[in-house]
């Protein structure tokens, strides 16, 4: 039966494919595919993993007979019965063998998509006893993965092969192997999502999530489609569903009919032409009608993403985010040589092309992994994050200011430093610039020129450009946390998330005054949130004297037809009533 689910748009296309369910505990499985010559070998896997846990609970068994009732109480005895029961349940050998065979699955993969698959069934059971089965069933998948753990698969490599693009006629017609995966999660970390970018996904949804969390930007950056904020989609949909996700609007259609699957071939192809079309704008300068140079930049999250962000016509690179050096290590940090060959290699990569470099923006709020999560950080939007954590650990920060600056050797490479307030901060990051070169010059280590930025992205920040244009280069306006802070929206929080408002009269009106003061004092300013990418506030930007745009690679092509479409000398009285306007975005919609 055909329903849909309605969430938040965040990255836009058409996604046609099969549902893969990724249960919250268990986000660690490797997702890839096998070769056909392979699938013995992998269903062995899951059978020495099975075989294990039916042998250490065998011995459990044998342990417990020599123990009295106190020690060893009945319901154990019963308990474990009931687990060998289920490791050897046929549904759940046969079905975990038809994803490895039919479908290439990998073992892990087969074992916890079956799991997925029967969990349903003991959820729609009446008996109280037989639901809470469940359960167990979770606890012996777990203790089966743990176990295959130690026996290796033959195909990680396998990773990076993509699900290869078929026709619509083909879905309609025919359910092989190579039909496209949507994945479905309650939510993915920042260190999943890094993954994912070598994974097999066509496109994916979440629970969770706001317009701006951090899930929603990496799926930009990976440029699929994705909708997040679904609410029970990881509980109304069922593995192997066939699913649509309709990034424009925002609406995941579950097991669609025949037409309206080719409705949404059709509107796919659509937008396969439309890339083919702004694809053709590759080499054009972006320039006004009346003749504004415009800088389009890219942000990027790893070095590797220096090539694409040239592929995609940026001539720089307006926000590296280093944090990706930071994350998934078990809190343990990054040495000075291998942060600085990663900047270096973003830097090499953009050749000769600027990059500026963002000094770690992590802390309670994006903890670098999950142990680091600490609830006694009640509010951690607002606690020890991004520059006041550096701040907080001098050592570590100048680790990370050493290799950058070592970096800066080898290319044009900026500094920027996140989250800055008060004119205290200010001095002491300087101080500790400074002290980062007199290192480098005590041990004799080359080193470049670097300008020094900051990110206007707390409200007082805005407020007081006066305090932070003496000092600083340049200034970045990082639009997702300004909104956030300026409205106190939290904006991974999905049930506020309509209130997040880019349009608000505040939040413009802080852009706004920003960049004017900038140009005023001749310092460079962009906009390097999702506001820079957003095709539909282009116009509105170019208004307010916008010169420099940073934005993720995927969007920058749509963004440079809007400029090159605008009369930037013309905007300018149409922003002016945008920003007197006390709802800019009823005005904003006329306007289009």
């Amino acid at each position: 039966m055909t329903f849909s689910i309605h969430g938040l748009a965040v990255a836009r296309g058409i996604a046609i494919g099969r549902a893969v369910l990724v249960a919250s505990s268990r986000v660690d499985v490797a997702h890839y595919f096998i070769e056909a010559s392979q699938v013995p070998a992998e269903i062995d896997r899951v059978r020495i993993g099975r075989n294990a846990v039916v042998d250490e609970i065998h011995r459990l068994q044998a342990s417990i007979t020599h123990m009295g009732p106190k020690e060893a109480p009945h319901e154990l005895t019963a308990l474990l019965d009931v687990h060998l029961m289920l490791l050897q349940d046929d549904e759940l050998i046969s079905g975990v063998k038809h994803w490895i065979t039919d479908r290439l699955y990998n073992a892990e993969w087969a074992l916890t998509t079956q799991l997925e698959v029967i969990a349903r069934q003991f959820d729609e059971m009446e008996d109280e006893y037989l639901r809470e089965r469940k359960a167990d069933l979770e606890q012996i998948t777990e203790k089966v993965l743990r176990a295959m753990k130690g026996v290796a698969s033959p195909v990680v490599q396998q990773l990076g092969r993509a699900a290869r693009k078929k026709s619509q006629q083909d879905l309609l017609l025919d359910d092989t192997v190579d039909v496209p995966l949507i994945l479905i999660a309650h939510d993915l970390s920042p260190a999943d999502m890094l993954q994912f970018k070598q994974s097999v996904f066509a496109g994916f949804i979440t629970d969770v999530g706001g317009k701006t969390s951090h899930t929603a930007i990496v799926a930009r950056s990976l440029d699929i489609p994705a909708v997040v904020g679904a609410r029970l989609s990881s509980q109304l949909v069922r593995q192997d569903d066939w699913v649509i996700i309709d990034g424009d609007a925002g609406v995941v259609v579950v097991d669609p009919s025949s037409i309206i699957l080719a409705e949404y071939g059709f509107k796919q192809r659509q937008g396969e032409l439309e890339r083919g079309r702004l694809g053709r704008l590759l080499h054009t300068p972006a320039i006004t009608l009346d003749g504004q140079k415009i800088e389009l930049l890219a942000n990027i999250e790893m070095p590797e993403d220096a090539p694409i962000a040239i592929k995609a016509g940026a001539v720089g690179v307006g926000l590296f985010r280093s944090e990706f050096l930071f994350m998934g290590r078990q809190g343990k940090l990054p040495n000075e040589e291998e942060q600085y060959q990663a900047y270096r290699r973003a830097v090499e990569g953009m050749h000769g092309l600027p990059v500026t470099i963002r000094t770690v923006d992590v802390g309670a709020d994006k903890p670098l992994d999950e142990s680091l999560q600490d609830s006694a950080h009640l509010n951690p939007a607002l606690g020890l994050r991004a520059i006041r954590w550096s701040l907080a650990d001098p050592a570590m920060f100048l680790t990370q200011l050493r290799a950058i600056l070592r970096a800066a050797a080898h290319g044009r490479a900026n500094l920027l430093i996140p989250m800055l307030v008060h004119a205290s901060e200010i001095r002491h990051t300087f101080a500790l610039i400074d002290r980062a070169r007199a290192e480098l010059d005590n041990r004799g280590v080359a080193y470049g020129p670097v300008k020094i930025g900051a990110m206007i992205e707390i409200p007082a920040a805005a407020l007081t450009l006066k305090v932070f244009l003496k000092y600083f280069d340049f200034l970045s306006i990082g639009t997702n946390d300004l909104i956030q802070y300026t409205l106190a929206i939290d904006r991974a929080d999905e049930s506020v998330a309509h209130l997040y408002d880019p349009l608000h009269p505040a939040v413009l009106g802080l852009v706004a005054q920003t960049i004017a003061e900038c140009r005023a004092q001749g310092k460079g300013v962009s906009v390097c949130g999702e506001m820079a990418g957003d095709v539909s506030l282009t116009r509105l930007l170019l208004g307010m004297g916008l010169r420099s745009f940073s934005m993720h690679p995927a969007q920058i092509l749509a963004v440079k037809q809007e400029v090159l479409r605008a009369d930037a000398g013309k905007l300018v009285a149409w922003a002016e009533q945008v920003l007197a306007n006390d709802e800019p975005g009823l005005l904003m919609k006329n306007h289009h």
